[in-house]
């Protein structure tokens, strides 16, 4: 299984964020220091936002902050809210698997992935920037002026 792309950026924003300390990143400069464009992140940050896991402020002094619900936010319902509840596999597309009806394939998909998604459910965004990830992550969030 792989990650959408959006997925992959939530948890960084989140990552990142949960490292910031007093700080107070923008989006832009988010956006800036994992080298990925602007308005891809954006669009994250506005769902991560409306899940109540960072607040955003904008103008002068403004930036992203993680919320406490975004610090205890399960790593498996994070990915589950971005990735969906899709099946692993389309049986049902424009081409429909003539198999549909009577596929063990589908289910043992079915499993495998709430299998998957179930591993994530204890781990927090905090678990996952304990150290030594947390000062690894400080390192890189650095730009040549300092935090980005």
């Amino acid at each position: 299984m792989r990650l959408l792309r959006s997925t992959d950026l939530a948890l960084r924003v989140l990552m990142r964020l949960a490292v910031a300390g007093e700080s107070s990143p923008t989006t832009r400069d988010v956006a800036t220091g994992m080298d990925v464009p602007y308005t891809h992140l954006a669009k994250v940050v506005a769902e991560l936002q409306r899940m109540g896991l960072l607040a955003a402020r904008r103008g002068r002094g403004g930036g992203l902050t993680l919320t406490e619900r975004g610090r205890t936010a399960s790593v498996g319902a994070v990915v589950r809210a971005f990735e969906g509840d899709g099946d692993v596999v389309d049986c049902e597309g424009p081409t429909p698997c003539p198999l549909n009806s009577a596929c063990r394939l589908r289910g043992a998909l079915r499993r495998a992935q709430e299998a998957f998604f179930a591993s994530l459910d204890p781990i927090t965004v905090a678990d996952i920037v304990a150290e030594p990830t947390g000062a690894l992550l400080l390192g890189i969030s650095r730009g040549p002026s300092g935090p980005v």
